[in-house]
C-alpha cells in the first residue's frame, strides 16, 4: 500500500513522504479495525481502490489550499477529506465535526494516534455555524459527500471568512447542482463559483470540486435550525 501511494502520489504532482505514506497505512489499519467492531464508513477490501477512493480523493482538494491556515471538514464521518489533509499539511489547523458519537471518538483517536495538527468535535453544522468561535473563522471550509449543494451552501459558507472558500466534493452532476444553487451562494455571502477537474490517475470517475469565494458575511440568520436546510433549501422565493 505504501508504494502504491507514493506511485500515485506522485503522477498527481504530489510531494508525499514515505513517512505520510506511513500515516496513510495507519490509518487504513484503524478504519478497517473500527469497522469489524462498528459500522463505520465503506471501506474496500482491496488496498488500491481504497488509496484511490478515499485517501488519493481527498488529496484533490490540496491544489485549493494555497496559503489556508485553517480548515473545518463538515460531516467528516470517518476523516474524509480532513485527516489525509492533516497529514500532508501539518501546517492547516484543522477541525472535523459529525453528528453521530461513535464517529467523533474514532477520529478523536486517529488525531491522537497519528499525531496530527487536528481536533474532532461531537456537532452538528448548524449548531456549530451559530457559535462565536466558528462563525466565519475558517479559511476554508469543504464537505464531501454530504448533501446537495444548495443544501450545502447553506451549511459551509457560515464557516467561511470573508476571502475564504468553501469546498464541495461532487460528481458529474456538479453543474447542474451548481446551476441550482447560485441563488443560495449569492444569498449566504458566496460569489464567484468554480467546477474544478479531480482525476484520479488510472481511474475515469467524472470527481469534481466545487470552490466557492466568500465576498460578504452570511446574514444571521442561517443557517437555520436542524433539517431545514434539507426540508426547504434556499431558493429564490423562500
Amino acid at each position: 500500500m505504501k508504494q502504491y501511494l507514493l506511485q500515485q502520489a506522485s503522477l498527481m504532482g504530489l510531494t508525499m513522504s514515505p513517512q505520510q505514506a506511513e500515516q496513510f497505512e495507519a490509518y487504513h489499519a484503524l478504519l478497517l479495525q473500527a469497522n469489524a467492531q462498528f459500522n463505520l464508513t465503506r471501506v474496500s477490501d482491496d488496498a488500491n481502490e481504497a488509496c484511490d477512493r478515499n485517501y488519493l480523493d481527498s488529496l484533490t482538494l490540496l491544489s485549493q489550499l494555497e496559503g489556508a491556515k485553517s480548515l473545518i471538514d463538515v460531516g467528516s464521518g470517518a476523516g474524509f477529506p480532513g485527516i489525509p489533509l492533516a497529514i500532508m499539511r501539518p501546517d492547516i489547523d484543522i477541525t472535523l465535526i459529525d453528528s453521530l458519537g461513535k464517529r467523533v471518538e474514532f477520529l478523536k483517536s486517529v488525531i491522537a494516534q497519528l499525531g496530527l495538527n487536528a481536533r474532532a468535535l461531537h456537532l452538528r453544522s448548524e449548531e456549530a455555524a451559530a457559535k462565536a468561535e466558528f462563525r466565519e473563522g475558517f479559511d476554508v471550509a469543504c464537505a464531501r459527500a454530504v448533501a446537495d449543494l444548495t443544501v450545502l451552501s447553506e451549511l459551509l459558507l457560515p464557516f467561511v471568512k470573508i476571502g475564504g472558500c468553501m469546498l464541495a466534493m461532487k460528481g458529474p452532476g456538479a453543474e447542474e447542482e451548481l446551476e441550482n444553487a447560485a441563488f443560495a451562494i449569492s444569498e449566504l455571502g458566496g460569489g464567484e463559483a468554480l467546477i474544478l477537474e479531480a482525476p484520479i490517475p488510472g481511474r475515469s470517475w467524472e470527481h469534481k470540486i466545487v470552490r466557492v469565494t466568500k465576498l460578504s458575511p452570511t446574514p444571521a440568520r442561517f443557517p437555520r435550525r436542524a433539517g431545514m436546510a434539507e426540508k426547504r433549501p434556499l431558493t429564490k422565493g423562500r
